[in-house]
């Protein structure tokens, strides 16, 4: 071999592997800019496994850009108050959200269906039909028309029936009831006499303990004992027939989200995704020793009567209807839910259903 020729050519080889270097900096640069966004929270700081989401969503991504892609996350009426999170993100006054959709479904029933509505699925159902049913894309096309795009960012699992003043035994009982109950749910029990009211979390308490409300549902133990409810409302009713599994959006303004890398908008999405996963599982995991310490605390626990949740059932059956009647998006995704709500439910209750209640019975027999 040519020695001259042999170290030309290398020198040459050496100056492509420096260029291609130089030029390798810039183009990741470039695929992974800083991006700074605020988010908006429908939840208060006290509430740290649901206002928690946002944070793990955020530190998801800042973990995985190298903090490169950060979201600064508020509570509850530091930016805008609870109710409004999803209009801030809409408007672009902030360029995220997380909230529960049916805290909107007033301006359209649509936006409940994202969330939970009455009688519907529990959250492993809900999830497979957000994933694998279409539920996500189906949302996010109503979505877009106000502005929005938006991922399951959450899951608390069924959630209990609320804290009562009084006991609630017969429909009868609920004639003038005055409930905070968000969302789709109070339009069915206002059908019983119940007066619906919508509150954010931070302010029921104050409105049990003055008598103001008669009535309110939350979340389920973990939450609920941190916001104290037992001390002015001790009869504590399940299950939420409401929000069989409540599903929490992060949500993001829409040319927000259209003008991020796709490298960005691939790794939101992700996050999300795992939010979603990782709230469910906390929720799971927390919920027990709360539901046990509420108890010890005079929590009197119940379930509805079968007369109160068949009245709720048939109730609900006519709204839908009437919301099917007169609104051909609801009617779409709410199909679409219906559908796969009977296939569901066939198949939960051979193995899961079985093994589950075969488990319950060692547990009652002190066998666990």
């Amino acid at each position: 071999m040519d020695r001259r020729l042999f170290i030309k050519r290398a020198a040459l080889g050496g100056v492509g592997a420096a260029a291609a270097t130089t030029l390798a900096a810039p183009a990741i640069a470039q695929s992974n800019p800083k991006i700074n966004w605020r988010l908006a929270s429908s939840f208060p700081k006290s509430l740290d496994t649901i206002y928690g989401g946002a944070e793990v969503l955020s530190k998801y991504l800042s973990d995985a850009t190298d903090g490169n892609f950060k979201i600064q996350v508020f509570a509850a009426g530091e930016i805008v108050p609870a109710l409004q999170a999803a209009d801030a993100a809409a408007a672009g006054t902030v360029e995220a959200c997380h909230t529960v959709s049916y805290y909107y479904w007033g301006k359209d029933p649509v936006w409940a269906l994202g969330a939970a509505v009455p009688f519907a699925l529990n959250a492993r159902g809900m999830n497979a039909w957000h994933y694998h049913g279409g539920g996500i894309e189906m949302f996010n096309e109503f979505l877009a028309t106000q502005g929005l795009v938006g991922y399951p960012g959450g899951n608390t699992g069924v959630q209990m029936g609320g804290w009562f003043r009084k006991e609630i035994k017969t429909v009868g009982d609920m004639q003038g009831l005055k409930m905070r109950i968000g969302g789709f749910a109070g339009k069915v029990v206002e059908k019983l006499g119940v007066v619906p009211q919508q509150i954010p979390g931070g302010d029921i308490y104050p409105s049990l303990e003055k008598g103001t409300i008669d009535a309110a549902e939350w979340v389920g133990p973990y939450d609920d004992e941190k916001l104290g409810f037992y001390k002015v409302a001790p009869y504590y009713y399940y299950p939420g027939w409401w929000e069989g599994g409540p599903t929490v959006h992060a949500m993001f303004n829409k040319a927000a989200f259209d003008g991020l890398p796709k490298n960005y908008q691939s790794l939101l999405r992700t996050a999300c995704q795992a939010t979603d996963a990782n709230m469910l599982q906390k929720y799971d995991y927390l919920n027990p020793a709360a539901i046990k310490r509420l108890v010890a605390a005079g929590a009197k626990l119940s379930p509805f009567s079968p007369e109160i949740l068949a009245a709720c059932f048939d109730k609900a059956n006519e709204v839908y209807a009437e919301m099917e009647a007169t609104n051909p998006t609801f009617k779409k995704i709410w199909d679409s839910i219906k559908a796969f709500r009977g296939e569901y439910y066939l198949n939960a209750q051979i193995a899961e259903y079985n093994y589950d209640t075969f488990m319950m019975i060692q547990q009652r027999g002190g066998k666990l």
